[in-house]
């Protein structure tokens, strides 16, 4: 077992990954910016190193720094957690040339699976379903047409390279293809230096699911029960839940053994998210793999009663699977709620600045809290403006639901502004009471009503929703 592991990130998925650190009995490593110099994950780790100036690009996505840190403490391992460097073929294949070992895939396989079109077409030739379009890359405006005579518009053009929605066009028409071709290569080539696209037939009317694996080194597999992540704005998941709404057993043990054909086909090893798209019927498409922990794995964590963050370690360390598939058990529902410092009212403008005053509502059966800020701390506007998680689990939906509205409403952070009550009202709405909603539910129903309502109540006249 690793003796010591530096953990190259931040914020509350650096908090999470040290607290099991600790309780594996592994020494921690921090990594922090000048910025982050007192901040919580940098007081909770044994050592911490300091990497760099504020911004991202100067500390925490500088691979040399990092790395450097990693070997004067004499670090083992490195777990990248989410974002920053967690998906960066280039740093994995660093940190394993010098004789740390990786916490994730291979750098390989985080290649492969990184590059949307790659990863699209070893799913296909796996066997796993994928949505309709290209077969790689398009390589100019003729070969999408081709492609759009056999499938039909609305199609998709998107980065090969990409994500976050960069290098993304929908094209409803054949006479807009050639500007929307344009500048989908011209955002692509700035954004990630690679201006290859691939096509998707434009999927209505769908949910976002997802199933987390997690492989060991001999091969042996589990999955986890599938999240519901259709709510999202702007391409970020707000609110997660599990099991999802509408999945039936038999559905569910189709996903996982569509997710062994994925995993197996490319060798992979540690934990990984397998992202699909179901459409009304039913359905499920390959959409993309995520080759990291998920900001949302701590309500699968909840459900099956799983530390993945120990299973990564354990897993990276050369050990087996400590469970079979026949181990994992659903225990009731949870569902869990994203705190953004950001101000919903002014189309969710960061918020930044002292916490002049905290209360989590810590405690309690199936209440959990993931966050990494205390009180006088400071939200620095350099980073991600999530800072917390708000996570509630029951018997069943319903419960679980009011269980999180419950937390939420005892949630106070003052000296910044959070969408708190943006979540509130949103965990209030009827479709999503109901669980009917998809992908698009929130940018084209909820927000716009939202948004009026608050127009109306900042006139003295309105009514929450």
């Amino acid at each position: 077992m690793f003796k010591k592991v530096l953990v190259a990130n931040r914020g509350e998925i650096a908090v999470r990954i040290i607290r099991t650190l600790r309780e594996m009995g592994i020494q921690s490593v921090a990594v922090y910016s000048t910025a982050d110099k007192d901040s919580l994950h940098v007081k909770l780790a044994d050592e911490a190193v300091a990497i760099g100036g504020p911004r991202a690009q100067d500390s925490y996505l500088d691979m040399n720094n990092i790395l450097s840190a990693a070997l004067l403490t004499g670090a083992d391992a490195i777990h990248p957690g989410y974002g920053f460097l967690s998906e960066n073929e280039m740093f994995a294949e660093m940190v394993t040339a010098v004789g740390i070992k990786w916490i994730g895939p291979s750098a390989d396989v985080i290649a492969l699976m990184g590059n949307k079109a790659q990863a699209r077409e070893a799913m296909r030739k796996a066997g796993v379903p994928v949505i309709p379009g290209s077969e790689g890359f398009v390589r100019d405006v003729k070969a999408v047409e081709q492609i759009a005579d056999k499938i039909g518009y609305p199609i998709l053009l998107k980065a090969a390279a990409g994500g976050g929605g960069k290098g993304m066009r929908f094209v409803y028409h054949a006479d807009e293809l050639q500007t929307q071709f344009t500048d989908a290569q011209h955002e692509a080539r700035a954004a990630f230096g690679d201006d290859h696209l691939y096509v998707e037939k434009v999927m209505t009317d769908v949910r976002h699911i997802e199933m987390q694996i997690m492989r060991d080194q001999f091969g042996h597999y589990v999955y986890f029960p599938e999240r519901n992540c259709s709510l999202q704005r702007k391409n970020q998941k707000l609110i997660e839940e599990t099991p999802a709404v509408g999945v039936s057993e038999e559905q569910r043990a189709d996903l996982g053994a569509i997710a062994k054909l994925a995993v197996e086909s490319i060798d992979y090893e540690n934990t990984g998210t397998i992202e699909f798209l179901e459409d009304a019927q039913g359905n499920f498409y390959f959409m993309e793999m995520n080759t990291r922990i998920q900001v949302e794995h701590p309500v699968t964590e909840m459900l099956v009663n799983v530390d993945l963050v120990r299973l990564q370690v354990l897993v990276a360390a050369g050990e087996a699977l400590p469970m079979e598939q026949a181990d994992i058990h659903m225990q009731g529902h949870v569902i869990e709620a994203r705190i953004n410092a950001e101000v919903p009212e002014k189309g969710f403008l960061p918020s930044t600045g002292l916490i002049s005053d905290l209360f989590w509502p810590n405690g309690g059966l199936g209440a959990r809290i993931d966050t990494g800020i205390y009180n006088q701390d400071r939200v620095q506007p350099y980073y991600d403006a999530m800072i917390g998680k708000v996570i509630a689990k029951d018997d069943d939906r319903t419960l679980a639901l009011q269980k999180l509205r419950r937390l939420l409403s005892e949630v106070h952070i003052g000296g910044i502004q959070t969408n708190r009550a943006f979540q509130l009202d949103l965990l209030s709405d009827a479709h999503f009471v109901s669980g009917d909603f998809n992908t698009t539910y929130i940018e084209d129903y909820f927000l716009p009503a939202w948004q009026e309502t608050v127009k109306e109540d900042s006139n003295g006249s309105g009514t929450s929703i």
